[in-house]
């Protein structure tokens, strides 16, 4: 696999892929919602998406098959049932793999960086047994784009799509409230040298346990997930002030502008300068 240094935005289809798109200039109902495009894939190899700095959160439920994924600065494998979400403006980057057919839905969205994203930091990865769910509505929504093109239909399909995507992007709800909570606290502090230890006993359970709710409900580890946090923090200051790198950095934990630089370049895959520098 490859680095996220050596990536670029890369669009290619292959002869075997089919796929069937939306694009908002084409139905006005998407705008309700900043959806910019949606569809369904079926790819196989040389099928590739590498979008550097998107505008807008990128959604993606596989229904069959399997592909990779780069989130959060690593590849990892999509199966089915799996709903992977990306945030805006941060590296990411899928392919097809092996020979079986590699079918999903995916939804991506145009949002500005005053828009508060679908997507964000607090937001899973990969959350599990979902996908299924997403892809009857898109394909119901396409039945109805085929078919009578109602607009009042049409607005039905997109609400629940929407709706559906907003509830999976919202992680713990009311199930873990102790481990929301937590991260409610750790957003607050991004600053403290947080470690695995502190994180449990803060939550009032093992860290194993810790680990394994993260894992789960997450798809991350809880030092990945608050390196997500701490990135996306890292983003909004970048976005919206002109301090100097070592203030960014000691705003989210990072005690070395180096070490910060590296780990930024790593998960959104720009270093902090370049980053800055596009907005």
């Amino acid at each position: 696999m490859q680095t996220t240094g050596d990536l670029a935005e890369t669009t290619i289809d292959g002869p075997k892929t089919r796929r069937w798109v939306i694009e908002s200039c084409d139905c006005a109902e998407m705008s309700t919602h900043r959806i910019a495009r949606l569809g369904m894939d079926e790819a196989l190899p040389p099928y590739r998406r590498v979008r550097m700095t998107p505008e807008g959160s990128f959604v993606m439920a596989c229904v069959s098959g399997e592909g990779s994924i780069l989130l959060d600065g690593r590849w990892q494998r999509v199966k089915p049932g799996m709903v992977c979400l990306a945030p805006p403006r941060v590296l990411n980057a899928f392919e097809a793999k092996g020979r079986e057919k590699w079918c999903f839905a995916w939804v991506r969205y145009d949002e500005p960086s005053f828009v508060t994203p679908v997507v964000g930091a607090a937001s899973p990865v990969m959350p599990g047994a979902q996908a299924e769910e997403i892809g009857r509505i898109v394909n119901g929504l396409r039945s109805e784009w085929e078919g009578e093109k109602e607009p009042r239909m049409l607005h039905h399909w997109l609400e629940l799509l929407h709706g559906t995507i907003r509830r999976i992007a919202q992680p713990w709800r009311s199930r873990e409230p102790r481990v929301a909570k937590l991260w409610a606290d750790v957003e607050q502090d991004l600053r403290r040298d947080w470690t695995l230890a502190e994180l449990a006993h803060r939550s009032h359970c093992s860290p194993e346990h810790l680990r394994r709710l993260c894992m789960k409900e997450l798809g991350r580890s809880p030092m990945q997930h608050l390196t997500c946090l701490r990135m996306e923090l890292a983003r909004r200051l970048l976005e919206r002030e002109n301090d100097k790198l070592e203030v960014v950095a000691a705003s989210v934990g990072y005690a070395n502008a180096a070490i910060f630089s590296r780990v930024f370049r790593r998960w959104v895959g720009v270093a902090p300068g370049e980053y800055r520098g596009r907005q």
